[in-house]
């Protein structure tokens, strides 16, 4: 499962640093993600808090192997997707396309790193 623990760096990549941004600099952060709508400080800095604990609990995914998560951690985000369209269509903040790129992109690639895993694990037995 290689490929798919490599793909994991880059949820760890933009959770965060994402985060930290949102909790150290929320209206910055908000700016850099294309955000048109007002949100304060309090709730982005709430998220970016959130961000930077889920970030960590990949990192520990992926620095101890625990590859019976890897498949969470794509479904978890694949049930994102949805949530964040619905969210852009309800808001039409921008913000919000912005993330489901970002998360939709990391969903793809971790999704073909497990496939490719998977054929390669079942050419190895068999």
């Amino acid at each position: 499962m290689r490929r798919t623990r490599i793909s994991l760096f880059y949820v760890i990549g933009y959770l965060i640093p994402g985060g930290l941004g949102l909790l150290v600099a929320p209206q910055l952060a908000l700016k850099l993600l294309l955000s048109g709508g007002t949100y304060g400080d309090v709730m982005p800095q709430m998220v970016g808090m959130m961000m930077v604990a889920l970030g960590l609990f990949v990192f520990q995914i992926v620095r101890k192997k625990a590859e019976g998560l890897y498949l969470t951690a794509l479904a978890v985000r694949s049930a994102m997707l949805p949530v964040l369209l619905s969210l852009y269509v309800a808001s039409r903040d921008p913000l919000f396309i912005t993330l489901l790129l970002i998360v939709g992109f990391g969903v793809v690639y971790t999704g073909m790193s497990y496939r490719l895993d998977l054929r390669d694990r079942r050419s190895t037995l068999g």
